[in-house]
């Protein structure tokens, strides 16, 4: 469709039609504070050849680092991606942005979803999944948000060993849904159980931790949830590297496990788009959000597949519903419906595996070989915090390696983040190291 331009006139009739006088007026309830109050001195308009031009001259300047030498995780991670996983999902019939509401000409993508559901309780041995959120952080909150209800208690206590970015979302909607947001300090790198149970009150109804954490420690899932339980509240455990479900135990002793899915089959494709997952138990269904797929019988007996209990949701209940989301990552859903099954359940494991076991490589030579300092001694899957020499990052960088992410606090003043995949080679990672030695020097 071709953008046609609003005419002077045009604006003027549709800001009268809206009760005000300028533009300016839609975004009064944005702080002055905030608000851009100069012009900002733009170059000439540029046409676009001009414009491809000097994005590549902007391009030269810059340097990307080989795949195997960037360590960065955080949240998002490089693994392998079946090459036949996109392009199943990019058939005609799957390639909509329309929740399949018309069940009768949907069927095909109504089997994939609840297939993805299927999944993803094996994955976190829970009972019962919905078709997706929007990405980890939102589908975090929403399970938070979930737990408040089934519980009937609004305070939610959040430990700090989950992503800021999630913290960040979780405070926002907490702010302005009457839910108090209390963050709990970690010890030594992780949850401490007994702080929590310190800090649980009458009005707590849920209890979120991540596994592994931000720092890539495991967490006590076990022993958090008995705490929470014995005190009348729901543990909400958030999962961002999806791929340790295929080596962790899963977390059924949580009663929500919820999170980002990207590494089930999405490229990083600079933040998105990705999809959040949410499990639960079956009793907790009617206090769900999001699409949920069922299964049934047609009018001749064979088997077939509908959206289910629609009433929980915004398009049936409006401002009654659980949610204010309007749809789902289903695209997304069924490119990871096609990695997995692709990779099956030996590679899945495979990946999980090869993506530790590098982890582990890699760490204990870095503090053997080059004088890395760790400031926890737990256990962790892909990711881990080091303490490089004064240096040695800015050197790593020069040498064209992306190192890791420097997630300074108190107790790690240098700390350094630092993720492995099974896309890591030997030889990657004993390069990283062989440099790392030189820049310690």
């Amino acid at each position: 469709m071709t953008y046609v331009p609003v005419s002077i006139e045009e604006k003027a009739a549709m800001l009268k039609a809206v009760g005000i006088h300028s533009t300016l007026e839609l975004f009064k309830d944005i702080p002055e504070s905030a608000r851009l109050t100069k012009d900002i001195k733009l170059p000439p308009a540029l046409t676009e050849y001009e414009l491809i031009a000097h994005i590549k001259t902007l391009a030269e300047d810059g340097t990307i680092p080989a795949d195997g030498r960037c360590f960065l995780g955080a949240g998002l991670y490089r693994h392998f991606i079946p090459s036949a996983a996109p392009k199943l999902a990019q058939q005609p019939a799957f390639l909509t942005a329309y929740t399949p509401y018309q069940a009768e000409v949907s069927q095909g993508t109504l089997q994939a979803l609840f297939e993805y559901q299927t999944l993803m309780c094996e994955l976190t041995g829970q009972e019962v999944s919905n078709a997706t959120l929007y990405d980890g952080s939102t589908a975090t909150t929403e399970a938070a948000l979930m737990a408040t209800r089934i519980a009937q208690r609004p305070q939610i206590l959040v430990s700090q060993g989950v992503h800021p970015h999630v913290r960040g979302v979780l405070s926002t909607y907490g702010a302005n849904t009457n839910h108090p947001v209390t963050e709990i300090p970690l010890k030594d790198g992780a949850t401490n159980p007994q702080t929590i149970a310190n800090a649980i009150t009458p009005q707590t109804g849920a209890i979120v931790i991540q596994h592994p954490n931000f720092l890539g420690h495991t967490e006590d899932v076990q022993q958090i949830s008995k705490i929470a339980h014995e005190k009348g509240a729901l543990l909400i455990v958030s999962v961002l590297e999806a791929t340790s479900m295929g080596l962790l135990a899963p977390p059924t002793e949580a009663d929500i496990v919820a999170g980002e899915g990207q590494t089930l089959g999405l490229p990083l494709n600079f933040g998105g788009p990705h999809f959040g997952f949410l499990t639960t138990k079956m009793s907790f269904v009617r206090q769900m959000p999001g699409r949920l797929v069922g299964e049934t019988v047609d009018a001749d007996g064979k088997r077939a597949y509908v959206l289910t209990l629609q009433a929980r949701e915004q398009h049936i209940r409006r401002e009654k519903a659980l949610s204010n989301i309007c749809t789902s990552q289903s695209l997304m859903a069924i490119q990871a419906v096609a990695h997995l099954a692709l990779l099956g359940t030996k590679g899945f494991r495979h990946v999980a595996e090869s993506s530790h076991r590098n982890a582990v490589y890699l760490r204990r030579n870095l503090i053997e070989k080059a004088g890395w300092e760790a400031p926890f001694n737990r256990p962790f899957y892909n990711e881990f915090i080091l303490t490089p020499p004064k240096g040695a990052l800015e050197r790593l960088t020069e040498a064209g390696f992306q190192p890791g992410l420097p997630i300074a606090q108190k107790e790690y003043p240098r700390g350094l983040l630092v993720a492995t995949t099974e896309l890591h080679t030997k030889g990657d990672l004993d390069s990283y190291i062989e440099a790392a030695t030189e820049a310690a020097k």
